[in-house]
């Protein structure tokens, strides 16, 4: 950490700043300049809290200099890491397409659907079992029984399963149920009770991003789950809110690049969620591989017409094959396989 002194700063406000980082066990270098006094503090730095700094006589700002995700960065861990959800890989050379209904309506939708996304190579199945509408009145999600079908589907088509857990206490149901996969939806990217109880589990972790999430943020959400125990972390961008009325959210394509700099954590991209278009879906998915993510969500239901979720959103089976034959070009062209 460095901490930049005023111009005006006196001797006893550096000698107080110096021995604040003694205080912690840290040493000191400090620099004086013909305008300015830089303290740095040597040490582990993430023991320190720029804000106590900055409110000390003398100090105009402090910075740090090393980063706080120690766990899911890539200073201590430059090479990417792999996450294997039943047998499927996430972040290997292979790109890994995650499908399924927005929610779980019934039986027969959901194997329909889960024939459908294994019809079209898919590796994985979603399926929402617990909804958080913005409205009350609406469909709300069929719970437990929702997770008993989408298990059941999967296993019928030979595809590990994922669903989005919202709360802790559905915690046991998920692994009662054996889902394969957990997801951290954008509501709760930032619930910290809910990221410390899946970090002790032993269960993969898809983590998508807040809608007004920064990436460090992001990023320090990934790492409360590591913090855990949990490593097999997936991060998932699904747009973030801009001025834009015309479609729900802004997908951050650059994010994806800047994370692959920052994490050794896979990168998947959701399109649908982040425009709420199923017509968006193909041009931002093809964006998404250019951009060097590991593997998208995408959404299909088998009449989106009909469906009681995020209807229009929500690609046709054939939509979804036509869509996957499309990425295989672009895939190779990336040195990925899909």
């Amino acid at each position: 950490m460095i901490i930049v002194m005023s111009s005006d700063a006196a001797a006893a406000d550096i000698a107080e700043v110096v021995a604040r980082i003694r205080a912690a066990g840290l040493a000191e270098h400090i620099s004086r300049g013909t305008e300015r006094t830089l303290i740095g503090a040597i040490g582990d730095e993430r023991t320190l809290d720029p804000a106590l700094f900055e409110r000390m006589p003398g100090v105009e700002r402090a910075l740090r200099v090393v980063r706080e995700y120690r766990l899911v960065g890539r200073e201590i861990h430059p090479e990417s890491s792999i996450v294997n959800i039943r047998g499927q890989a996430i972040g290997g050379r292979a790109l890994t397409i995650i499908a399924g209904p927005p929610a779980v309506e019934n039986d027969a939708q959901i194997a329909a659907a889960a024939q459908a996304v294994r019809a079209a190579g898919c590796q994985l199945l979603h399926g929402g079992a617990f909804l958080h509408s913005d409205n009350p009145y609406g469909f709300q999600g069929l719970g437990v029984d929702g997770l008993a079908k989408l298990g059941a589907a999967a296993a019928q088509a030979g595809l590990p399963s994922v669903s989005e857990l919202a709360d802790v206490r559905a915690i046991e149901a998920f692994l009662e149920l054996d889902i394969d996969a957990l997801a951290i939806g954008p509501r709760h990217m930032a619930n910290t009770d809910l990221l410390r109880e899946v970090g002790r589990l032993n269960k993969p972790v898809i983590l998508k991003r807040g809608p007004a999430a920064t990436l460090v943020e992001w990023l320090m959400a990934a790492e409360t789950i590591a913090a855990g125990g949990n490593h097999r972390i997936v991060l998932c961008e699904c747009g973030i809110k801009s001025l834009e009325p015309g479609y729900r959210a802004l997908l951050d394509i650059g994010a994806i690049a800047a994370l692959k700099a920052e994490t050794h954590l896979p990168v998947i991209v959701e399109p649908a969620h982040a425009t709420g278009k199923a017509w968006m879906t193909p041009s931002l998915a093809a964006a998404a591989i250019a951009a060097g993510a590991d593997g998208l969500w995408l959404d299909v239901h088998p009449n989106p017409a009909e469906a009681r979720s995020h209807a229009e959103q929500a690609s046709t089976p054939a939509q979804l094959s036509t869509l996957i034959e499309t990425l295989r070009p672009l895939a190779a062209v990336m040195n990925r396989s899909l």
